[in-house]
């Protein structure tokens, strides 16, 4: 599956995921919504009904007892009329689910009309006794009735409405918690979801960074931790990565071979140069004059030039060619800074230039370093600090304790180098364009040396410098550091 693919999927599934517990609350609400509306429509519509059929059956009672003392037609014609608006409600009922108290009301209605009407007829005979006694015994009993259905038709609204409540409620309850739980679990499950789709996707993107920051060092042996069998693009970009370090990884061996072979070849015929034009110089093979004595004695400057290059290439193609390998020991401290400042006095003394040695008084007395290695580092950091240093100027070393590390900084109050040539001083061959202030023209390795050692003892270098305000170069070193082999680097 392609990463796009994967990608989309994911995204679909996470929203699809969301939605269902999204889905089932509009579903319940749905459902809330209905019972309400029928709640609405239904239950206080009846319930209207019968407070109006209370009202009527009120009017009744006053019809009958009108009736049963007036005993003329008005009287009549208003039972009869109210007993139309009983049986016109009553045919409603069946609207609002009633039918049966419709039924009821319809009943008692009919045997309350005839009721009437024979009691107004033994009324209006003269018989008064057997009009009250069916008053008594029938008409009253049918009005009677019909507020009986009524009632019972209010506990069936009144029972079908506590059901319907009961029912909103454990909608809204079961939403609640259905809604809640589902929100829960849809969460959960996106979030492993979410979590397998970033893994799937920054494991690889870490793998690359790494193995892209391990090549940007010159380190072609890291392998990805991921198969190139994969059949997305990271598994092609895996082998793309896997083919590209070991081409970079063949170019440098190539390279390293070369400068070591060529290397050799060239130190043998510039020493037999130097030796001939040496002892030319020195009259073995007869007098020169003063314009050939001047013709050699350039020859001579450009032959050493050539030798200290050549000294140079060998120097690292021989540390690049062991891997960085450190013979690391204990070192006495005071004693390696009481060298250097023996070492480097007499220069100077010589050029005139004021060098000091500062150190804090809470260094310790031994470090675990490769002697050798640190005294080229610190010795070539002192040698560019003279060079480029005129009569009268300045040099410090100074060495203090940070965080665990000995920091070494050499300063100068030289020449200066350009800012904007800064990140490119440990490069190999890079000189910057301060070389006119130079005593001595170098050749571009020194520093690339002494940052390929400083790397090999797990420290780091910098520069700090401005054209005409002096460099101070910055070494930090861990105090203790094992021999070891570290990775190929190769910087150009």
């Amino acid at each position: 599956m392609s990463l796009r693919a994967r990608i989309v999927l994911g995204l679909v599934a996470i929203a699809a995921i969301l939605l269902i517990p999204f889905g089932y609350a509009l579903s319940s609400i749905e459902n809330l919504h209905n019972t309400t509306r029928a709640l609405r429509d239904r239950e206080f519509a009846a319930s209207l009904l019968l407070g109006a059929f209370r009202e009527v059956t009120e009017d009744l009672d006053r019809s009958e007892d009108a009736l049963l003392f007036l005993h003329d037609s008005a009287s009549i014609l208003r039972m009869d009329g109210t007993l139309n608006r009983v049986e016109l409600m009553a045919d409603s009922l069946h609207l609002y689910g009633l039918a049966p108290t419709g039924a009821a009301v319809r009943a008692a209605s009919a045997k309350a009309r005839s009721a009437a009407a024979q009691e107004l007829s033994a009324a209006t005979a003269g018989r008064a006794a057997a009009a009250e006694g069916i008053s008594i015994d029938e008409t009253r009993p049918a009005i009677a009735e019909i507020k009986r259905a009524i009632s019972e038709g209010e506990v069936t609204l009144r029972n079908r409405t506590v059901a319907r409540v009961e029912t909103a409620t454990t909608y809204a309850d079961r939403a609640q918690r259905v809604g809640m739980g589902s929100l829960g679990f849809a969460v959960v499950f996106a979030a492993l979801l979410a979590f397998w789709l970033a893994r799937s996707i920054s494991r690889p993107v870490y793998e690359l960074d790494r193995g892209m920051r391990a090549v940007a060092e010159g380190d072609f042996s890291v392998p990805l931790e991921y198969s190139s069998r994969r059949s997305d693009e990271f598994g092609r970009l895996s082998a793309s990565y896997a083919s590209m370090a070991s081409q970079l990884a063949e170019v440098d061996r190539m390279k390293a071979e070369f400068i070591s072979v060529a290397s050799h070849e060239l130190k043998t015929p510039i020493n037999v140069i130097l030796g001939y034009v040496e002892l030319i110089q020195e009259g073995v093979y007869g007098e020169t004059n003063p314009k050939q004595k001047e013709i050699l004695a350039t020859v001579i400057k450009q032959a050493n030039s050539l030798t200290r290059l050549v000294k140079r290439l060998l120097d690292i193609s021989r540390f690049e060619a062991s891997g960085g390998k450190l013979d690391t020991r204990d070192i006495h401290l005071p004693r390696f800074l009481t060298n250097m400042e023996a070492a480097f006095s007499v220069l100077a003394n010589q050029r005139e230039i004021e060098f000091s040695i500062r150190h804090s008084p809470n260094l310790p007395e031994t470090v675990h370093w490769d002697e050798d290695r640190m005294n080229e580092v610190v010795g070539n950091l002192l040698s560019n600090a003279f060079k480029f240093t005129p009569r009268e100027g300045s040099v410090v070393l100074d060495v203090d304790r940070a965080d665990g590390s000995i920091r070494i900084t050499v300063a100068d109050t030289g020449a200066g180098i350009d800012p904007a040539q800064l990140p490119h001083v440990f490069q190999k061959f890079f000189q910057a364009d301060n070389q006119a202030q130079a005593a001595v023209k170098g050749t571009g390795l020194g520093l690339a040396i002494a940052k390929e050692i400083v790397d090999a003892h797990g420290g780091t270098i910098g520069v700090e410098s401005e054209r005409g305000s002096g460099s101070k170069f910055t070494v930090v070193l861990p105090i203790s550091v094992e021999s070891k082999r570290r990775p190929h680097v190769t910087r150009s």
